[in-house]
Parts: C-alpha cells; structure tokens; sequence
C-alpha cells in the first residue's frame, strides 16, 4: 500500500499503518533525508532477515540502524564515545553515520557485525515520526542490490514490490548524497565514507578525526 504523505489525511494515515506494520515484523518504506529507506524493526530477527531477502542481500553487510532520537545512541552503546556523542550532537539529525559499538546486552540480530553498529538520525520529519514511535529500525536503501538507489517511494515500489507492506511517500528526495561514515570504535575517529558532510566541518566538531579512506 502507498500513502502519499503531501495530504494531511493521507501521511497520518499512512504513518499510522508503517508503524503497525514495524511493529508486527513487516518492511516498510519512507524517506530520508538522503535517498528512500526500507526497513524493520531492529529487534525483529526474523523482519531484518526478511529485509536482507527483499533486497538481495545477506548478513555479511549488516545494515545500519536509525533512530528518532539523539537520546536513543546512549541506550545502544555500553559506553559512548566522547566523539561520537560532540558529533551527534553537532550533526544530528542529519546526513551522518556514526560506527559504535553496541551493547552486548542488545537483544538482536542485524548479521555479521562484529560487535559495532552504523547508526544515524535522519533529517526527514516522515521518518522521524515513524521512528520515534516504532524505535530504533534496520533501515538501508530502498534498492535491489545493484540497482539504483531509489529518489520517490514509487522507484522503491518498482523494485521492492510486495516485499513492503508500506511505502510512504514524500516526494523526491531533495538531496540523494549519502551520509558521511565516521568509525568511532577505534583510538581516533576515522571517515571511512565521504558524503554530505565534508571532513572539514567534522574537524570544527572533533579536530583529531582522519580521513580514513586515505
């Protein structure tokens, strides 16, 4: 079902309907502040294999997880990093990806992850309304592996079809760059992904950070 999010009635209803469906295990598609997302509860193992399986893809590339709160990063790591938490806090939400490790405690099962989490919160306020109300989601782009990543909930439906309960759809996304990367977990912050938010405005936030793409 495709909700189109540029009417009042519409967007709460289809708001209404992705989060009943995050929370009963099924996919869901909304925008980003980058390109269209699809995702699923992050505590629903058997949603996020589902996810993996609409996509094409498999555990080795586990997918990052969103959230509608710059609060939530705390509940998700053990101890958070000083960087991270200047970073979040200067760009947040936003087109950042922050790499931490995550608490062992966390009772799911997004692949190989070796222990580390790639998480962001998204400038997008249909995303954030889904998020804040379903939680922290594996959320990855809206694709066929190999395919185009996907600028309007129609593209992503072409592609993803009945693997998605829900698309919910906000127009083109207004900027399709992906997100800056930043690997948190080791002695000194590294870039590993250049994107929207260039090295030299993350040095003004965290002046020791490298680019570790080098």
């Amino acid at each position: 079902m495709l909700y189109d999010c540029a009417t009042v009635a519409d967007r709460d209803r289809g708001i209404a309907a992705a989060v009943e469906a995050a929370k009963s295990g099924e996919l869901v598609v909304f925008p980003t502040d980058t390109v269209y997302g699809v995702g699923a509860d992050a505590f629903t193992s058997h949603a996020v294999t589902q996810l993996h399986h609409a996509r094409g893809s498999d555990r080795r590339v586990p997918p990052p997880v969103l959230v509608g709160s710059r609060h939530t990063l705390d509940g998700l790591t053990y101890s958070l990093p000083r960087a991270a938490r200047e970073l979040a806090d200067a760009f947040w939400p936003g087109a950042l990806t922050i790499i931490v490790e995550h608490s062992p405690s966390l009772t799911w099962d997004l692949g190989d992850t070796g222990g580390s989490v790639a998480v962001r919160m998204p400038l997008h306020p249909v995303a954030l309304e889904v998020l804040r109300e379903v939680g922290p989601m594996a959320v990855t782009t809206a694709n066929k592996l190999g395919s185009p990543a996907p600028v309007t909930a129609d593209e992503a439906r072409d592609q993803l079809e009945y693997a998605v309960r829900v698309y919910l759809e906000a127009g083109p996304a207004l900027d399709p760059a992906p997100s800056t990367i930043v690997d948190v977990t080791g002695d000194v912050p590294r870039v590993l992904r250049a994107g929207a938010i260039p090295l030299e405005k993350l040095r003004d936030v965290v002046p020791e950070i490298i680019d570790g793409q080098d």
